[in-house]
């Protein structure tokens, strides 16, 4: 029997083959699509996604392929200068389109021993006491012990298991693709600068090689957003809008997007879960969609690989929904928020001004630009130490960066005395007596997703959040 089928290899599927693979987790990854998917519908990693890529040890490989750009104009594409001194060794925004980073990550879940097989379509399941049955289109049959559904909006795996999926339909369409513009360089600057005034979803980015990435507003919202659009509506759009169609022709790809905000019921049925689009859907505002899928995996890799290693204390896979669908909750709201403030009716434009006045100050704009990266986040372990339950950063110690001790995706207690242990857990669990200068205090215990989950110079309250996180020790320390 699989320890975990995962269904879909787009960035979040991928990142949570990769995440078990590294606690001995036999992965197998079913993807639909023959090949890779040639739609760039991503851009970029954030801040929180780069510092995930750090903690593995990856993200050299990422920065081989992206453009650092400045973290500016984020919130409803409100220009602001780039901000400084943001909690985080990474305040940039790696500029690097979807199927690199579905390439870097392929690449390494071959290296870390997931296997990944296309042209696979899940068509049934069924889950009993001990596993997940799944049915594929070919008639054949897979068992799993546990199954992960990180296969999109239209997800198969969350339609099978019968949860819900409520929201708001799109009420906006946008068309996207690649394809050749004739204009000028020049001309083309020169019409988007004027309708970008007003419509900001209208736009032409170079490519190279006469090829660009085209967005415009659809006149409409298909019935159907899987079907494509026609390079002919794609040129409609841009006259009516921009009274030009830049000589477009050629098109590489095609596609289109809405507005619409759904929210599983739950990211979890039985020994099933939902993951990334799967489990929620939303406005491609800040461009948060990628980076809230890997984060989810991020979040739940660790989780399961200790439930299938026997490990998770009682309750643990129930820790990923309550800390991961709020998050996905506020990101829901932040888009719905960014796409009435880049509405073209007047009641939105005038809160649209009062926004850009408010973003004037720098701790308001600070504050919506930590939400989008995902830097500001804090889940709920209790009342305790303001680092409770935050993501740190990558800090300095004395044997060099936090990260770099992250990349076995372990927890981490980090002791400036020396007189702290984790006896009993060091299977689990690694033990660093080092400088926390940087930090200010005396311990601090990490999960494996870099999250606080402890800090003090308590051993006994130390030995009881060991518990919490980690199980039950393999020796009780005398």
């Amino acid at each position: 029997m699989i320890d975990v089928i995962v269904v879909g290899a787009g960035p979040t599927g991928l990142m949570l083959a990769a995440e078990l693979r590294l606690h001995g987790v036999a992965v197998l990854v079913l993807e639909r699509d023959a090949e890779p998917n040639p739609v760039v519908r991503s851009l970029g990693l954030h801040a929180r996604s780069i510092e995930i890529m750090d903690q593995r040890g990856l993200l050299e490989r990422f920065l081989e392929h992206g453009t650092r750009h400045p973290v500016s104009g984020f919130f409803a594409g409100i220009p602001r200068p780039a901000l400084q001194g943001l909690d985080t060794a990474h305040g940039y925004v790696l500029g690097i389109p979807q199927t690199l980073t579905e390439r870097v990550l392929g690449e390494h879940v071959a290296e870390v021993g997931a296997e990944v097989r296309r042209g696979c379509e899940v068509v049934g399941l069924a889950q009993d006491a001990d596993g997940v049955t799944v049915d594929l289109a070919d008639g054949t049959s897979l068992r799993a012990r546990h199954l992960v559904g990180g296969d999109g909006g239209r997800s198969t795996v969350r339609r099978l298991l019968g949860i819900g999926f409520p929201g708001e339909p799109a009420r906006v369409e946008t068309l996207l693709g690649e394809m050749r513009l004739d204009a000028e360089w020049e001309s083309i600057l020169a019409v988007m600068s004027e309708v970008r005034k007003t419509q900001l979803r209208f736009g032409a980015m170079p490519l190279g090689d006469g090829v660009y990435r085209v967005v415009v507003p659809a006149a409409g919202v298909a019935e159907d957003r899987a079907v494509p659009p026609t390079l002919d509506e794609v040129r409609a759009q841009l006259v009516a809008i921009g009274g030009t169609d830049f000589g477009a022709h050629s098109p590489r790809w095609l596609s289109r997007f809405g507005d619409g905000t759904r929210l599983a019921d739950t990211f979890r049925s039985g020994r099933a879960f939902l993951a990334g689009d799967a489990a929620h859907t939303h406005p491609p505002a800040g461009g948060q969609g990628l980076n809230l899928g890997v984060q989810d995996a991020f979040n739940l890799g660790w989780k399961l690989a200790a439930a299938i290693r026997g490990w998770a204390p009682e309750g643990l896979l129930d820790t990923y929904e309550a800390e991961r669908r709020p998050v996905a909750a506020d990101v829901l709201d932040n888009t719905r928020a960014q796409m009435e403030l880049m509405s073209l009716e007047p009641g939105a434009r005038a809160v649209r001004r009062l926004v850009e006045e408010l973003m004037g100050f720098e701790e308001v704009n600070r504050y919506l630009v930590e939400k989008i990266l995902a830097i500001g986040l804090r889940y709920d372990f209790g009342e305790g130490h303001p680092l409770l339950g935050t993501r740190l950063k990558d800090v300095g110690l004395g044997r060099g960066r936090l990260y770099g001790l992250m990349h076995a995706g372990r927890g981490l207690l980090l002791d400036r005395s020396g007189a702290l242990s984790v006896t009993g857990w060091e299977d689990r669990v690694d033990h660093v007596v080092d400088d926390l200068t940087e930090l200010d205090v005396p311990g601090v215990l990490l999960r494996p997703d870099g999250h606080v989950a402890w800090v003090g110079d308590d051993l006994a309250g130390l030995r009881e959040t060991l518990a919490r996180w980690f199980g039950q020790p393999a020796l009780l320390p005398a």
